[in-house]
């Protein structure tokens, strides 16, 4: 409960009250593109700083591991899932959405961890990093097996929606966001502890102000496609809701079996529940057009961003703690 009176989670609430109202209150798109890019530079950098005074070991290696695997399992279930309902272009890309990961999902969790005294590690910055693109090239090699196995798709059809896998993948991987977030690691890491006291104002006195400006232009977006993520079927509403939680209780026992820390497995389950809303629709709207963005855009912010951010990570946290505390 405490967890919601976070000034930053209430900023997210009223955001969602104001769309629902039909406020015109707005933050300008310029504005919310800083901020984004804000919040990923300073996250960036901080998980760098603490990646520097953090040693190489085999609990580091388990927890990439365990992210890298969780990049996989998750979109390959989600598309086993979601093809018997849907079309198997909507099935790859819902499943890449929900394969990949939110930034700024990540983000809340880790100021929900130091509120209740849990250090984030610097190395599930890196996990996060690692966790991001894997499921889009998993959706893009699953749509390129189906336009190679429907005969019967329409003359020139092929032409239109095949995209060379060699762009995809620059595409993937050197999506600004992608970029920034890496490019932050790597000053971060550089910087070290020097480093991070001459960036003390700008990566922690600025960011939680910054944080709470974010959700609530976040919260004001959830409610302008709220009503189109009501409109899908009941299983797919079902699989928004119930996928994270099942995402999450994967990579539970992932962690138990690798005995991690608290503040790992809390993070794990974080990002296996999260769904991307950003790099992924900016990605797939090339690489696999066939796709309704309605449904894995929709379904991603209307329903699984609000929910992770009001209800899971709490959640997840709770339960990391109970497990592995």
């Amino acid at each position: 409960m405490q967890s919601l009176l976070d000034p930053a989670i209430l900023f997210f609430v009223f955001g969602v009250l104001a769309g629902a109202l039909k406020s015109n209150l707005e933050v300008p798109p310029a504005i919310s593109k800083f901020l984004s890019l804000y919040l990923l530079m300073a996250l960036g950098m901080k998980g760098g700083f603490a990646l520097s005074q953090t040693p190489f070991s085999a609990q580091l290696f388990a927890s990439l591991g365990a992210a890298l695997l969780m990049a996989f399992v998750v979109p390959a279930l989600g598309y086993q899932v979601l093809r018997r309902h849907v079309a198997g272009f909507d099935a790859a890309a819902i499943a890449a959405a929900y394969g990949s990961v939110s930034a700024v999902t990540f983000v809340t969790a880790t100021q929900v961890m130091e509120a209740q005294g849990i250090t984030a590690p610097g190395h599930m910055t890196v996990a996060m990093v690692l966790m991001e693109s894997p499921a889009i090239v998993m959706a893009v090699l699953l749509a390129s097996l189906l336009r190679h196995g429907n005969a019967a798709r329409p003359a020139g059809a092929g032409a239109a929606a095949a995209l060379p896998m060699r762009r995809v993948l620059h595409e993937a991987f050197t999506d600004g966001t992608h970029l920034l977030l890496l490019g932050s690691l790597a000053v971060g890491y550089l910087g070290g502890e020097a480093g991070k006291a001459m960036m003390q104002p700008f990566t922690g006195d600025l960011f939680k102000g910054m944080l709470a400006f974010f959700l609530l232009d976040m919260g004001l977006l959830v409610a302008r496609h709220f009503q189109a993520a009501r409109l899908q079927s009941p299983v797919l509403i079902a699989y928004a809701v119930l996928g994270p939680l099942l995402h999450a209780a994967l990579a539970l026992g992932l962690a138990v079996l690798l005995a991690l820390p608290v503040a790992d497995t809390a993070l794990l389950m974080v990002l296996s529940a999260s769904a991307s809303y950003i790099v992924v629709p900016a990605v797939l709207r090339h690489a696999i057009p066939e796709a309704n963005p309605s449904l894995y855009f929709g379904l991603s912010l209307g329903i699984t961003f609000p929910m992770n951010i009001l209800l899971g990570i709490p959640l997840y946290v709770q339960v990391a703690q109970w497990v592995r505390g």
